[in-house]
């Protein structure tokens, strides 16, 4: 994952910002406790997880969900998924694994939430066949959506079909820099039950606008590939740990590395420190090196 890649991440402020006021009053209002902790990568193949798998792997995806408990689905985000391609990779894992898919590009980039409603209803009806399974859909617009396109994001939101949780990721800076636009966008997402997602990269600061519109947290963490990302995972920590106690419902967080093969030692290391916080029993990752087989 390129996207705010830096040349020095020496150079940057990894701080977490203060919460957004309103974020607290969307957490007080879950009365159900914790419900769901999901910590995975955005791949499962092993191009990018090198080492991630034992030597004689033959299917990828049924040895990823032995190690993790969820996966951003970003397959589905260079082609449309069919149903039955859905309830292949649904059948190849077990019952408390959750899928994240991402909406297909046509939908985000293509035609730029012009003229989708075809497009989406493949996708939802391709989706739906995760069933209990499915985690959270997820919509990532292109750099170049602004807050001048709102009525777009306004009607994809108003006619996205119900029954499918969805999260969208803003990228352009406008939506975050300009207080009214980014209220008016978050009541939008309020009144219909969308998540909005917050990344942490090196070099897009503002995305972590600390703006939960549901009481869930989709985060895309990305590390820089540098020993300061074992210590952002430590900041976050400490954060979900107040949201926990204010109210969070639900924790999706997705691990990502502009050099990929890293992302499973840094989930691994944060499953580890949330389980020892929070004391929960989510499985360990292991990682198989080529050689030797041993853990890490």
């Amino acid at each position: 994952m390129k996207f705010g890649q830096v040349e020095d991440p020496s150079k940057i402020d990894f701080t977490l910002p203060k919460d957004h006021p309103k974020t607290k009053e969307m957490l007080a209002l879950n009365k159900k406790g914790l419900e769901n902790i999901s910590i995975g990568c955005a791949k499962w193949n092993k191009t990018d997880l090198k080492g991630f798998y034992p030597k004689g792997t033959k299917d990828e995806l049924t040895y990823y969900a032995t190690q993790f408990n969820s996966i951003e689905l970003n397959a589905t985000f260079y082609g449309m998924p069919t149903p039955d391609q859905v309830k292949t990779w649904k059948e190849k894992t077990p019952e408390n694994f959750k899928f994240f898919p991402k909406i297909t590009n046509t939908v985000s980039h293509f035609r730029r939430l012009i003229d989708v409603t075809d497009p989406v209803t493949h996708f939802a009806s391709a989706v739906i066949n995760f069933d209990e399974k499915l985690g959270m859909a997820f919509l990532q617009l292109h750099d170049n959506f602004k807050p001048k396109d709102y009525d777009r994001l306004e009607k994809f939101v108003k006619e996205w079909p119900k029954e499918v949780p969805l999260a969208i990721e803003l990228r352009n800076t406008e939506w975050f820099t300009d207080e009214e636009i980014l209220n008016t966008t978050c009541e939008l997402f309020e009144a219909h039950n969308i998540t909005n997602i917050i990344v942490d990269t090196a070099g897009r600061r503002d995305m972590l606008h600390m703006r939960l519109t549901t009481p869930n947290a989709f985060i895309r963490y990305v590390g820089a590939n540098a020993e300061s990302d074992y210590e952002r995972l430590d900041d976050w920590l400490k954060h979900l740990t107040k949201w926990k106690k204010e109210g969070l419902q639900n924790l999706y967080f997705f691990v990502h590395q502009n050099i990929e093969k890293a992302s499973p030692l840094l989930s691994a290391y944060f499953i580890k420190k949330l389980n020892e916080e929070w004391k929960t029993d989510i499985h360990i990752p292991q990682m198989a090196t080529e050689s030797t087989g041993t853990l890490f």
